[in-house]
């Protein structure tokens, strides 16, 4: 039996442009200018161009998302990254704007997709969420089918509509988000001190996220809460920020 064979690592192409884009709904969200400060010195570290919105209402949403698209599909130069911050009051696959109308999730992320956004075809989009998805609230455990053929030719090459995307949640679905009026939320905060500090691949750097903030005892309406990300990956290659 031969012995099995170790990954050959491929990692996207990091030396073009890096542009991001912060929605964030401050109102009735004591705490999210600490979290605005930090992802802003994050992005700087990590060389991104980013622009940071407050307050948008849900069409502004995507219209600010639509505006963006816009600006990578004409930068000058080559685009390797676009990072995505969304935050907001929310609920299971909605947020809501300062107006107290509601934006689809899924409208969002479509606007950067492989068909959508040619700049960004076969290259990494990430969006980060930091939002409720649910009204649960975790207090913690105690440690067949159809046949299916893949076919494959030679005719030109092509790439799925929703490959190069990581969506990273700020709690699991159906469970609430936390942040604190003073300090922000724990998981942007967790977010930017890793990926500044740390170094390795995205993914790599997510798991360290994860493990820290599942140690984390958070105080909520007098009782102990645990609350940890949520990964969705649909990345191709490695992604290295530093």
């Amino acid at each position: 039996m031969s012995e099995p064979k170790p990954l050959e690592e491929e990692a996207y192409d990091m030396s073009g442009a890096r542009l991001a884009l912060t929605l964030c709904v401050t109102k009735a969200r004591k705490g999210s200018e600490a979290d605005l400060d930090a992802l802003k010195s994050m992005f700087d570290h990590l060389r991104f161009n980013s622009t940071m919105k407050r307050d948008p209402t849900a069409q502004q949403f995507q219209d600010e998302m639509e505006k963006f698209q816009q600006v990578i599909d004409s930068w000058e130069e080559p685009v390797s990254c676009a990072f995505v911050v969304l935050m907001a009051h929310g609920d299971e696959g909605i947020l809501m704007g300062e107006d107290g109308e509601t934006v689809q999730l899924d409208d969002l992320f479509q606007v950067l997709n492989n068909k959508n956004c040619k700049a960004l075809r076969a290259k990494p989009k990430v969006f980060i969420v930091q939002a409720c998805r649910g009204v649960h609230k975790d207090l913690g455990e105690t440690v067949g089918g159809d046949e299916v053929t893949l076919i494959t030719n030679d005719g030109p090459y092509t790439i799925p509509t929703y490959t190069d995307f990581l969506h990273v949640y700020s709690t699991v679905e159906g469970f609430i988000s936390y942040r604190q009026e003073e300090d922000g939320s724990c998981f942007i905060q967790t977010l930017v001190k890793v990926f500044r500090d740390r170094l390795g691949s995205i993914l790599e750097l997510l798991t360290e996220v994860t493990r820290l903030m599942a140690e984390e005892e958070l105080l909520h309406e007098g009782r102990l809460r645990k609350v940890n990300p949520e990964i969705q990956s649909t990345l191709r290659k490695k992604l290295y920020l530093q």
